[in-house]
């Protein structure tokens, strides 16, 4: 809406022709970000704590984890009200890369908040079956991948597969990509959701991954760029670098409060939602393959949960003495702050490499 009123005011002010430049926007998209998240979380943390709306804590989790009983959750929509708020604002609404990850954001932060919905408020410590939410998720995967192959968001996107160093290899999936999209999708979010364990754990490597993104986004978006580099050009793409920077402020401006020790938690809100938001942007500039390393850290604590499971069914030995990775060192008596810190580093460092494919074709 602002982003459309300072183009037609632009004819009359010179200066407002700032707001044409991609690069321009997705700073302010920060800002905006940043703004709206910083300021609606103490009034939202308020809110919850007089409706006494806190964290259940699991009895088979690390013991250290009891203090944290009762702290405000569902942090998660301030980041999903924060994103949609500062892209009503800065972004080309036409734009239907744009619409379709708010589509996915707004569907999975809902599912995500009947979950906390009848964990916290209704005491179901379990709160959607796993078969139910796997079974939702899968439908708004399989949506997505139906409009994207059909040509509803853009004509011009193809279901070829992009693989990092090789630049004639593109597999086509044709109609096998409606599927391969809602995989993307579920595994992505769901293994945001599996590392939200410990306080700022998730939210820092999220904000790695947004910035990844926002640059793979940009170069997609930008025909000389993308032709240099051999990427496949997107056309509209651009508009997703303004979103992950809304992404990368909001989830900045959570990370303050959520930062040890906690004073609000993300929940499934936040988590299944930034997870799929990831996955779809990552799916329409053809980047959808290095969520495997930029998310790498997230696909880390699938494993060890996979191995762990694995390893006691058939030897009924454990690997680790906790899954996911995190409570095992939780078990080693690592430091929260070191562990969080730590894992950021990784997440880091792998995102570095990530981009650093972009130039080895």
């Amino acid at each position: 809406m602002l982003y459309k009123s300072f183009l037609l005011l632009s004819n009359d002010y010179a200066f407002l022709n700032v707001f044409r430049y991609i690069t321009f926007r997705t700073a302010i998209a920060v800002f905006f970000g940043f703004l709206f998240s910083f300021f609606l979380a103490p009034p939202f943390i308020r809110f919850l704590k007089r409706r006494q709306i806190g964290e259940e804590i699991r009895e088979d989790g690390p013991q250290s984890h009891f203090s944290k009983r009762g702290t405000p959750t569902m942090g998660g929509f301030i980041i999903l009200l924060s994103i949609l708020i500062s892209t009503l604002l800065l972004n080309d609404l036409s734009n239907r890369y744009v619409l379709l990850s708010l589509f996915v954001l707004v569907t999975f932060g809902l599912l995500g908040l009947f979950d906390d919905y009848k964990k916290v408020v209704k005491k179901n410590r379990k709160g959607l079956t796993a078969g139910k939410k796997f079974f939702f998720q899968f439908v708004i995967g399989l949506i997505v991948g139906f409009l994207l192959y059909k040509g509803f968001v853009s004509k011009e996107f193809k279901t070829v597969v992009m693989f990092p160093f090789f630049k004639d290899f593109l597999p086509q999936l044709g109609i096998l990509f409606i599927p391969y999209a809602a995989i993307v999708i579920v595994a992505t979010s769901n293994a945001v959701n599996l590392t939200d364990g410990l306080d700022g754990l998730a939210i820092g490597p999220l904000l790695i991954a947004a910035v990844a993104y926002l640059i793979f986004s940009y170069v997609a978006g930008h025909s000389e760029i993308s032709k240099y580099l051999l990427v496949q050009h997107v056309r509209g793409a651009g508009e997703l670098t303004i979103l992950c920077g809304t992404i990368f402020g909001a989830g900045l401006g959570f990370l303050w409060f959520n930062a040890y020790p906690a004073q609000i938690f993300m929940g499934d809100v936040g988590s299944l939602s930034l997870g799929s938001i990831l996955a779809v942007i990552a799916l329409s500039i053809k980047q959808e393959i290095l969520l495997f390393s930029v998310c790498g850290l997230f696909v880390i604590e699938v494993l060890s949960v996979l191995i762990q499971v694995v390893s006691f069914k058939i030897t009924g030995k454990r690997v680790f003495r906790m899954a996911p990775l995190h409570h095992h060192f939780e078990e080693m008596n690592w430091p929260e702050s070191r562990i969080t810190i730590r894992f950021w580093i990784v997440a880091l460092i792998l995102a570095l490499l990530s981009v650093a494919t972009l130039k080895l074709r």
